[in-house]
């Protein structure tokens, strides 16, 4: 039998194998600073997405506008200050194969002398050829390794303009 995703009409099962998506960057800052790019809107923003509703407390949203067209949302599971942050993830809008509340990210901050290790750990793809959520941690992890550390990412080839008569806020 085989193993992996597959597809039944139209819909991408979840990777049966239940591999997470990992990723590690170390980043020039201590954790204290690098905790507030993943839990107040006006950092987040700084490295992903161009709007962000936060409410960083177990059980509060997690809402990202990530390209201007595409909305990740979720919940806060888990918020240790300074520690580890863990929300549910999923792409609102018809037609995901990741909805929202149905995969889980795992952010743990560890400290590495006088930077940080940031261990991403996205659990609950579906994995396969069409998954880009790889490819889209790369991306974003790169971008805020610049931010943190007191950069500049520039602008983020990936936004797209709003569609014209959409409510949605940039």
């Amino acid at each position: 039998m085989p193993v992996g995703p597959r597809v039944e009409e139209n819909i991408v099962a979840v990777n049966e194998e239940n591999i997470p998506l990992e990723r590690e960057v170390r980043i020039d800052a201590p954790a204290d600073v690098i905790f507030k790019f993943f839990v107040d809107p006006a950092h987040i923003v700084r490295w992903m997405g161009v709007h962000a509703d936060l409410d960083a407390r177990p059980g509060g949203i997690f809402r990202v506008n990530v390209t201007g067209q595409d909305v990740a949302r979720g919940e806060y599971v888990e918020v240790s200050p300074n520690e580890r942050v863990v929300f549910t993830w999923g792409w609102e809008g018809e037609g995901n194969p990741v909805r929202p509340g149905c995969s889980t990210v795992e952010v743990t901050l560890e400290p590495d002398g006088p930077a940080t290790l940031v261990r991403l750990r996205h659990l609950g793809l579906p994995g396969g050829p069409g998954d880009r959520h790889a490819e889209g941690w790369d991306h974003y992890l790169g971008r805020l390794a610049v931010v943190v550390a007191g950069g500049d990412a520039g602008a983020d080839p990936w936004i797209r303009p709003t569609p014209p008569g959409s409510t949605e806020e940039t």
